[in-house]
């Protein structure tokens, strides 16, 4: 009597895909709940991502736009770093650095210009002829977008909007008459518009506040060329050992974004409220596909049953899963971007691949990974449940 052998299953992983899509179409509601869930957490850690960006941006934009590989400060913090012309001496004068520039750094406030009694249409006034009111800006003197000439202030669009100046008009500060030059980006300091101006009149500015010891706030420098590791010590461990000879720290210009004090207590928050909600957003959407496979039992049983392997049916319930979350992210981030484009001018919030693609892709990774941890039900389907089902 012949034996029956290798006799090929009734169900191909092909119709395994086929009736996946037809799952889909048939299961709407069901697809639609999920996808809608999906949606809803990406437009939240879109937004949360895209307005921790603004609140970043806000701080350290001026930090940022220092020329220099390094930051040399006096303290652990700009707003506590008083640099002496001793201090800056040492640095100037080792060869392993080069290109040192001092940079002031000065929170105070810009006057608006006086309004002429005879007419409201003088700068900065407004309708009773009464001059507008002054506004806090971070003085930034010798910095690379500070004006060639003493006299002269480099305002951030901002600052120039609230003092209602544009070019070439007339703002104080501790009595210093400055003519205006309107930036074409905002550039801010610790949630401060920056005006930039000469060393020179930032040392006055500091002369007139009775702080003559104070040469400047911070170095900006580049590593020389003929820097070399010396012996065992490499050009960091030197210029770590300058650093604690000239009682100074020296950081990248990267690091010492975290001695700006507001950017410190910020994105440490910020940045754990997104990364929970990425840990939350694993979690629910792994729950929701538990469930899901959980009621498709059955149906894994029957097909396997049929013949269908387990790769192929775990590849169609990875599928199924990476179709949902690609409708679900996809939709929430283009939400994102257009409600943030909307919403840019009145709160800080920025639209960039890292506030958008970025958590795209790591919401699709962690939806992929909660949904194989449901895929239990997939590879302990018995095709018996079947049988037994149909006596």
């Amino acid at each position: 009597m012949g034996t029956v052998r290798n006799r090929p299953p009734l169900i191909t992983s092909e119709a395994v895909l086929f009736l996946a899509w037809r799952d889909m179409r048939f299961a709407r509601g069901r697809f639609a709940l999920i996808t809608g869930v999906v949606l809803l957490m990406t437009l939240l850690i879109g937004l949360l991502s895209g307005l921790t960006g603004g609140l970043a941006q806000q701080n350290i934009s001026a930090v940022r736009a220092l020329d220099g590989e390094r930051v040399v400060l006096a303290a652990e913090t700009f707003d506590e770093s008083e640099l002496t012309d001793a201090q800056v001496e040492a640095w100037n004068d080792s060869d392993l650095v080069e290109n040192v520039r001092e940079v002031g750094i000065l929170r105070f406030t810009i006057d608006a210009p006086e309004a002429d009694s005879g007419s409201t249409e003088a700068a900065g006034a407004d309708e009773t002829g009464t001059s507008a009111p002054g506004i806090s800006a971070a003085m930034f003197g010798g910095a690379a977008d500070s004006p060639a000439r003493d006299g002269q202030v480099a305002l951030s669009p901002q600052a120039a909007e609230d003092l209602g100046v544009g070019d070439a008009d007339q703002v104080s500060v501790l009595g210093i008459d400055l003519a205006v030059d309107v930036l074409a980006e905002d550039r801010w300091y610790a949630h401060t518009p920056v005006a930039y101006v000469t060393m020179s009149d930032w040392q006055e500015m500091q002369t007139r506040l009775g702080r003559d010891d104070v040469a400047a706030t911070a170095l900006t420098l580049d590593v020389s060329d003929n820097a070399s590791e010396a012996g065992d010590a490499s050009v960091d461990d030197q210029l770590e050992a300058l650093a604690e000879e000239s009682s100074t720290t020296v950081n990248s210009n990267l690091s010492s974004l975290l001695a700006i004090a507001s950017f410190r207590s910020e994105i440490g928050s910020l940045l754990m409220m997104v990364g929970m909600l990425f840990g939350i957003s694993a979690l629910v959407v792994g729950a929701f596909f538990t469930v899901w496979t959980m009621q498709r039992t059955g149906d894994v049983a029957v097909l396997k049953a049929l013949g269908a392997s387990t790769p192929s049916l775990m590849r169609d319930a990875l599928g199924q899963s990476l179709a949902v979350l690609i409708a679900g992210v996809g939709g929430g981030i283009l939400l994102t971007a257009a409600l943030g484009l909307a919403v840019s001018g009145v709160v800080p919030f920025v639209v960039a691949w890292y506030t958008t693609l970025l958590p795209a892709v790591l919401l699709i990774a962690l939806g992929l990974v909660g949904a194989a941890f449901a895929l239990r039900s997939v590879t302990q389907a018995d095709p018996l449940t079947a049988l037994g089902s149909a006596r």
